[in-house]
């Protein structure tokens, strides 16, 4: 897939996928919740203001490197052609899931909702068993030895801080 394209179709998805579960769902949740007062304090707004931008500047730069690096999306039904391990992904296997949660929790706090940060909670544990059940069997499958190598140096959710061994 040329890069273009996988930028298109990367938007295509990113609004469609993580813009209904970081955005249309907390705030249609966020309407049947009465505002919590410990997620309206000014140190919750700042870290809830950090932890949007971080999760947007994240979500961006990993369906970047999707499209540029990978040739490919986000989306299982074009699935990047190449394994992509750089930048971000040099630290953390699963940043663009981390990304949406961290948009997720910027969203709680926007909206002072308890069941928006519920709603973080529920999507991380729906993300872990994805992950588990069937995007790392599937990447092992596509991409054998790479993957397996990839998979032992880099953590799955708490990005290491040292930098990447040589491959």
């Amino acid at each position: 897939m040329t890069v273009p394209s996988a930028m298109v179709k990367t938007a295509v998805f990113s609004v469609l996928v993580p813009g209904t579960v970081a955005g249309l769902i907390p705030k249609l949740l966020a309407r049947y919740d009465r505002e919590a007062p410990s997620l309206d304090s000014r140190i919750a707004r700042s870290l809830g203001r950090v932890s949007f931008v971080l999760g947007l500047l994240l979500y961006l730069h990993t369906a970047w490197r999707f499209a540029s690096e990978g040739r490919g999306t986000p989306s299982p039904t074009h699935e990047t052609e190449d394994l992509v391990t750089g930048g971000v992904y040099a630290h953390l296997r699963n940043p663009m899931y981390v990304g949406v949660l961290l948009l997720i929790g910027g969203q709680a706090v926007r909206y002072k909702s308890l069941h928006v940060l519920w709603w973080a909670v529920v999507c991380w544990l729906g993300f872990h068993r994805r992950i588990i059940e069937y995007e790392e069997p599937r990447l092992l499958e596509a991409h054998g030895a790479a993957y397996e190598d990839y998979f032992e140096e880099v953590p799955r959710w708490v990005p290491r801080l040292h930098p990447p061994h040589d491959r």
